[in-house]
């Protein structure tokens, strides 16, 4: 991985990809969302930031999941929330 500064993101072989393009817990709570991330460790579709909701900064907090990629289909990137670290692959 470009860039990559943390265990968490070096240990990533295979980036999971959303299933569906939707935040889970914005469809639960008729919300909606601007940009959408997928964990690393779970699989799950959370939104952004940008996002009313901050569903994937509240999953990684939650469940201590800490690596998300981009659920965007053009961009290709990991965050780490531990390390505050980011790469491209």
């Amino acid at each position: 991985m470009a860039g990559a500064a943390c265990t968490h993101i070096e240990a990533i072989t295979t980036v999971k990809r959303p299933k569906r393009r939707e935040c889970e817990d914005c469809v639960k709570s008729g919300s909606s969302w601007v940009h959408l991330r997928t964990c690393q460790q779970c699989g799950g579709t959370h939104c952004c930031d940008d996002s009313p909701g901050r569903h994937a900064t509240k999953h990684a907090r939650a469940s201590k999941h800490p690596v998300i990629a981009s659920a965007e289909p053009d961009e290709r990137w990991l965050y780490c929330y531990l390390d505050e670290a980011f790469a491209e692959y």
